[in-house]
């Protein structure tokens, strides 16, 4: 046999390794101490062994004739010597299970999958992702951590390519999808479009299931280079072709619950179902003051109340928070499952609530007519717009009026249908607000706070979950109004405790990436649009303004500031206050709304400790160790809801269109890809017309002009230019809306 071939060392090698290299795995240890020694020694004398220059990757059983052990007790030894290297990354086994030393290009990260095959690996302090080729993937799953080897450094602005040695562990262990079946099988076509390959599911693992059945998959066997992924059918949610089917689907495929612990129903028996006189002594008392919700429509979770006064020319405003620490304390189960939720879930026409009804909709929610506890906020605030002073006290108001949003827009903007009779002592208290609302609003645009004013997409519904339409939504004044109040509460709350340097949840919004400024740049200097980005390490946020300014009332308006909200970084919860840029402000937390976001709930407790006077070293040791853990926490869970959000109205959108194919539509191109022109629709609905289908001309994108350009005829289509088209297909399964061009507007 040729040795050199088995991966064995040859006979003149081995006579050379040194005794250190070859440490007797027999040594015995007196005590526990000496034991743990002896192990380090041994690992250390086989990573000599395997970084000398001779030594060839071998096989375990090469490696215990070359040791020259025995008993099964020494090969047991030696096979937890290389396990326990291998764990700690220090070694790898092949995939012909030869053992070898961790290469220096190598590397530990979390696997992100596409469907089309290919994927990425984010590595801990790397900026950059390692792109993996379809073959070289090792049949990692989305979200696998993953042992790779770099293949080719980064060039020409493409990204270091990599290959997967391993996967180390699975993050995904079962998924939701359709089932297509066959005759003595079927597949389950997977929601999340990370995971590249269809399930296999034998006939007798499918539960019945029939085609288009949306069903839980758990994955028994994760496939290989030659056989697909396999699994059994565990649950069946619904059908594809089922309006009510869709919010389950999204819930289920972000794990998000529904239904809450026993323990938490045991605790709901001790919550009252209104408030005692007890719970009010001590309380500062705001129920002779007028005061208002205002809300949506369909709100049933009230967080916040409202009362002005003005004197003298200082406006004294109320933000009356609902004190929902008051019920839910730190620990309980009511306040685990909450941290467990992160956030309610808007779902078009379902709620998830953080919180069970009897808090969200009843004790804690500020309904009329009805005394209820606060965290109240008080500030004295000038005509320019300043906050004098303020305090933060507990509270007790009694809501006079529940408004909407509707009426409330219709009576400060004097509608000619504004329910004038019905809420004409409200009415003076409305305008008061409005003047207010105004003053703030110019102070921050004065600083440089960005607003995106775009239109937000809304769903409606039937009483069967089926959308009937579908349109673009705007903010009107009384919105804005609430947005105004409750931006100016969170402003003075994180700033008190900022300067009180205590421990704390912060929300926080870093500057825009570099990177992605540039593209903007480069984007809308093709609508003769110059972005001043020259010292964009420190662009000031008065720079977006300008240029939401520049594009107000065009017919780009949405489009570009759709691109510019996208090259923003994502917002977060931090135990630092480091600043938010989208609002131009040092200071900012989130404080308004604890019926439904836990950091919310998280710092009223430790406001209310610093009131009682209860934040002694240990509380603040207590804290500073939670914190990190809690803020990270919360923002995952908030990127979770904004994900399933999207998921549930992208669903809704597609259902939408597959009643409406052969529909013909004016809309505007949003964006490119190489193979799609994206188009948006009046009614926000975004659809692709794949350029492969124009049959005028070869489309190529140009990514330097951010267009597509047509071979031979030339002709260009451009961000912002209007088309009509025909709707040509609406797929659930695949997640997408095809579009067909009849002609550039």
């Amino acid at each position: 046999m040729n040795k050199e071939k088995t991966g064995e060392m040859s006979e003149e090698n081995i006579n050379e390794t040194s005794e250190e290299q070859l440490i007797d795995m027999n040594d015995e240890a007196d005590d526990e101490e000496n034991s743990d020694d002896i192990l380090e020694e041994r690992k250390e004398a086989l990573l000599l062994l395997m970084n000398s220059k001779d030594y060839k990757p071998m096989r375990f059983k090469e490696i215990v004739y070359l040791y020259g052990l025995q008993t099964e007790e020494e090969k047991q030894q030696l096979l937890d010597i290389l396990t326990m290297l291998e764990e700690e990354y220090k070694i790898i086994k092949t995939r012909n299970n030869r053992y070898m030393p961790t290469p220096k290009d190598t590397h530990v990260g979390i696997f992100t999958g596409n469907r089309k095959g290919f994927g990425f690996v984010t590595v801990e302090g790397y900026d950059d992702d390692f792109f993996i080729h379809a073959k070289e993937t090792a049949n990692a799953f989305e979200g696998d951590k993953v042992l790779i080897r770099e293949t080719r450094k980064a060039f020409d602005g493409n990204r270091t390519e990599a290959t997967v040695l391993r996967v180390i562990s699975h993050a995904i262990r079962n998924v939701i999808g359709v089932y297509d079946p066959g005759t003595s099988f079927g597949f389950v076509i997977p929601n999340n479009k990370k995971i590249a390959n269809d399930i296999f599911i034998p006939k007798e693992a499918s539960m019945g299931a029939v085609k288009g059945s949306i069903v839980i998959c758990d994955i028994k066997d994760y496939g290989d280079d030659k056989k697909s992924p396999s699994g059994i059918i565990t649950e069946i949610l619904g059908h594809i072709d089922d309006p009510a089917s869709d919010i389950l689907t999204v819930v289920k495929s972000y794990n998000i619950p529904v239904d809450f612990p026993e323990d938490v129903e045991r605790e709901l028996l001790t919550i009252p179902e209104s408030v005692s006189p007890e719970e009010i002594k001590g309380r500062r008392d705001f129920r002779n003051l007028d005061t208002v919700t205002i809300d949506g429509e369909d709100a049933k979770d009230l967080d916040d109340a409202i009362t002005l006064s003005f004197k003298d020319g200082i406006y004294t405003l109320g933000v009356h928070i609902a004190d929902v620490s008051n019920y839910v304390k730190e620990g309980s189960p009511l306040d685990k499952e909450a941290l467990n939720r992160g956030t309610s879930n808007y779902l078009i026409d379902s709620v998830i609530p953080m919180l069970p009804h009897k808090l969200s909709n009843g004790i804690c929610s500020l309904n009329a007519g009805v005394d209820r506890l606060t965290l109240s906020c008080i500030m004295d605030i000038d005509e320019k717009g300043k906050v004098l002073s303020h305090e933060i006290v507990e509270g007790v108001i009694n809501v006079n009026e529940r408004m909407n949003y509707t009426d409330v827009n219709k009576l400060i903007c004097r509608m000619g249908d504004a329910p004038v009779e019905r809420y004409k002592p409200l009415i003076p208290l409305f305008d008061r607000m409005q003047e207010l609302s105004r003053i703030i609003r110019a102070k921050r645009h004065e600083r440089g706070s960005i607003d995106f004013d775009m239109a937000e997409t809304e769903i409606k519904v039937d009483e069967n979950h089926k959308p009937v339409e579908i349109c673009a939504h705007d903010r009107n004044d009384a919105t804005r109004l609430i947005e105004d109040f409750m931006l100016m509460a969170n402003e003075v709350i994180a700033e008190d405790f900022f300067w009180q340097e205590l421990p704390f949840e912060y929300r926080t919004h870093e500057a825009p990436d570099p990177v992605k400024v540039d593209i903007l740049a480069q984007t809308i200097k093709n609508f003769g649009i110059y972005f001043k980005t020259a010292a964009h390490d420190n662009i000031h946020p008065k720079e977006f303004q300008k240029l939401l300014k520049k594009i107000e009332g065009e017919p780009y308006e949405a489009m570009i500031s759709k691109l510019t909200l996208r090259s923003m970084q994502q917002a977060r919860y931090s135990t630092e206050c480091t600043g938010h840029f989208g609002l131009a402000c040092k200071y900012y937390c989130h404080f308004t709304s604890p019926i439904r976001r836990y950091p919310d709930l998280q710092i009223h407790r430790i406001i209310k400790e610093q009131l009682h006077g209860k934040l002694d070293n240990e509380r603040i040791r207590h804290y500073n160790n939670l914190l990190p853990k809690v803020a990270a926490d919360n923002s995952m869970k908030e990127r979770r809801a904004d994900e399933a959000e999207r998921d549930v109205t992208r669903l809704k959108e597609i259902e939408y269109m597959s009643e409406r194919i052969g529909s013909e539509y004016k809309g505007v191109i949003s964006g490119f890809s190489q193979q799609n022109i994206f188009v948006e629709l009046e009614n926000t609905v975004e659809g692709a017309i794949s350029v492969a289908y124009l049959e005028d001309d070869y489309y190529r994108y140009d990514e330097a002009s951010m267009c597509m350009k047509g071979e031979r005829t030339g002709n260009v289509f451009n961000l912002g230019d209007k088309v009509h088209i025909k709707v040509v297909r609406a797929d659930k399964i695949e997640r997408v809306i095809d579009f067909k061009l009849l002609k550039k507007l």
